[in-house]
């Protein structure tokens, strides 16, 4: 390989990992500070062409689902929809306000391996929702540049091409570094919004035109069902199948941050503000889309054969852009299709924004995510890849995915009133808390016969909940030495301590110890204990360094080594819950501020080898003195400066 070629490959690297650099604090395009933030209503249209989209497809699949029951079925979800998707995610965005979503309000609320593990599972479903999100909405929009009657007929017999171009074209994009575009989004929506209430005008004047569409509509139902009762039980049982209008919520409390609070709002520890602007957007765009859903779902069932509804049929997957060419002539239609297109397409861009937000927020953090997961270009071109197996997968059909979106949609939505009950209970609110549960059940309900009805969901949800638990553990276990602080600051009493001994002595000494009996006697056992069998000269003053039980399952950190005076003695405490690698931190750390190398002496862990290695994975205790030295040795590859370990 020449020299042109190794710089080539180095620039390339350093481009495909930009963004590894920020360590920690990064989590996501959503999750940082933004330079500039949005009105509500504009940060609304960012959300909405997720949400708004489904309308491309969302009354074809209602049609498709419910038949002649369609407006009733879509009136149940809208009723789910104002009283218990939007309630829940304004009590979400009261705690959201830094775009983290109802998954990490599970995690606060359940600590330890649980609420990671839930993480996981949860992210699993995310990832779903998202990826199907943009599969699907690829596959629609390929769907009506088909259907378009200035496309070339051949368009129609390369679906899949079509829908894998788009997807590709969507990496690119974000390869190139895709900035959320709020006034792109403004425009999107304000267009599509426009075309769809114009040809639902249209689609009514039809309505009172004819008359006869409703009694026929009416008489057909009738037949079917005789019995108003038996209408409304069905409606409830196929409601589970018209989930995708739920769609959305999760975005709409992702990006809160983009949303412009009050001036106030960066004194306060919650931005009232900033949350008072998102109940707007949610609320606000619940009604909007719910207006769309009974409104389109109407005029689509009576104007409509249902036949059409069908694979196959021209209206199969575009209910409205049917009525649009049908009514309003082929050029407005195109216009219809080419907005639809967009949108789209652009819904896509969000969904792959979502994903750039969820995995390094909560993967690295977790060490359960190789170290380019932090970067944006290797996880685009994971989740295209991805993206253009599930297309294949599902031949780019639109209500083959329907039932894979819905679950990943469902679950999010489920674990979210899971999450606001338990908040609700733990504060003592009992009315509250009794709501959020009955809503609880309601979406629980909803999810499960969603999954019998159409199991595929599940199991591309479990296909990534494996993957991801997989690449987790390994990762974690790769990863198992290195230095997890992502910041560590010693206190004035510690620094205090330690450059004492470094001026006087030249030397920092320190002695291990695991917190237990705080006692003037344990104290001077152990320091006399360590002196006798590690031979530390009498002069030389030592002190004791001691890391208080912590949440082991964390892997970042943020550390303070406090300086105390315990029974006379000079303690330095931090707060972990991996105890070897926040020694080390700690080492290295006190060097840094005194200059001096420090020692360390521990005594031999009890125990077996194997044993004290699961506790270390899992508990961030064990054999603590080799699994120190060897993150040391990693961490500091020149050996005069590496903080030196005995053990006796």
């Amino acid at each position: 390989m020449t020299a042109t070629d190794t710089d080539r490959s180095a620039a390339l690297r350093r481009w495909m990992m930009q963004g590894t650099d920020r360590g920690a604090a990064h989590q996501g395009p959503h999750q940082v500070e933004v330079e500039k933030t949005h009105s509500w209503w504009r940060v609304m249209c960012l959300t909405g062409v997720d949400y708004f989209s489904t309308l491309g497809y969302q009354p074809a699949i209602a049609a498709l689902a419910a038949g002649l029951l369609s407006p009733i079925a879509t009136i149940v979800l809208v009723l789910v929809t104002l009283f218990g998707a939007l309630p829940v995610y304004r009590r979400i965005a009261e705690d959201s306000f830094k775009g983290a979503g109802s998954i990490a309000m599970l995690e606060k609320l359940l600590p330890w391996w649980a609420g990671k593990l839930l993480v996981l599972v949860l992210l699993g479903f995310a990832v779903t929702d998202f990826m199907i999100t943009m599969t699907l909405s690829a596959a629609d929009a390929t769907a009506h540049i088909a259907e378009n009657p200035f496309t070339p007929h051949w368009f129609s017999d390369i679906p899949v091409p079509l829908t894998l171009g788009l997807l590709l074209l969507l990496g690119i994009v974000f390869l190139r570094g895709f900035k959320e575009a709020i006034g792109i989004a403004v425009v999107l929506v304000t267009v599509f919004l426009a075309l769809n209430a114009l040809v639902i005008a249209v689609a009514f004047v039809h309505v009172f035109e004819r008359p006869v569409v409703v009694g026929d509509w009416w008489s057909g139902l009738t037949t079917q069902h005789s019995s108003p009762f038996a209408m409304i039980g069905i409606a409830l049982l196929v409601f589970p199948k018209l989930a995708l209008g739920l769609s959305g919520f999760e975005t709409g409390v992702a990006v809160m941050p983009q949303i412009t609070g009050d001036a106030a709002d960066a004194d306060q520890a919650k931005p009232a503000g900033r949350i008072r602007g998102a109940k707007r957007l949610l609320t606000t765009a619940a009604i909007i889309m719910s207006s769309f859903l009974i409104t389109s779902s109407i005029v689509t069932t009576f104007l409509i054969p249902q036949h059409e509804f069908q694979p196959g049929g021209a209206a199969n997957g575009r209910a409205l852009a049917f009525l649009a060419h049908e009514y309003l002539g082929p050029v407005f239609g195109s216009v219809y299709d080419f907005s639809t297109v967009a949108i789209l397409w652009f819904a896509g861009a969000s969904a792959m924004a979502g994903l750039l937000n969820l995995v390094p927020r909560f993967l690295p953090r977790y060490g359960m995510a190789p170290q380019w997961a932090r970067a944006v270009r290797p996880l685009v071109i994971v989740f295209t890849l991805i993206a253009f197996a599930i297309t294949i997968l599902f031949d780019a059909d639109v209500d083959a995915q329907g039932g894979a979106y819905a679950t990943g949609v469902l679950v999010l939505i489920t674990s979210a009133a899971v999450a606001v009950t338990l908040a609700a209970r733990r504060r003592g609110q009992r009315g509250r808390t009794v709501v959020f549960g009955v809503i609880t059940v309601v979406f629980l309900y909803t999810t499960v016969a969603n999954v019998i009805e159409r199991p595929d969901g599940v199991r591309i949800a479990a296909v990534f909940i494996i993957a991801i638990v997989v690449v987790s553990l390994v990762s974690r276990v790769r990863r198992s030495f290195e230095l997890r602080a992502s910041s560590i600051e010693l206190d004035a009493v510690a620094r205090q301590f330690v450059e004492a001994d470094a001026d006087q002595f030249s030397s920092v000494c320190i002695i291990a110890r695991e917190p237990g009996p705080g006692t003037a006697e344990a104290y001077r056992r152990k320091g006399r204990e360590e002196r006798r069998d590690s031979g530390i000269p009498a002069r030389v003053p030592t002190m004791f360094l001691e890391v208080l039980p912590a949440d082991s399952s964390d892997f970042e950190e943020d550390l303070v080594v406090e300086g105390h005076v315990v029974h006379g003695f000079r303690v330095l405490r931090v707060r972990s819950g991996n105890v070897p690698n926040t020694i080390a931190a700690a080492l290295l750390a006190v060097r840094d501020v005194s200059g001096v190398v420090p020692s360390i002496y521990f005594e031999w862990t009890e125990g077996s080898p194997i044993r004290n290695a699961m506790r270390f994975l899992f508990t961030g205790v064990g054999d603590v003195a080799p699994v120190t030295r060897e993150v040391l040795r990693e961490a500091e590859p020149e050996v005069g400066r590496r903080p030196s370990v005995h053990v006796s």
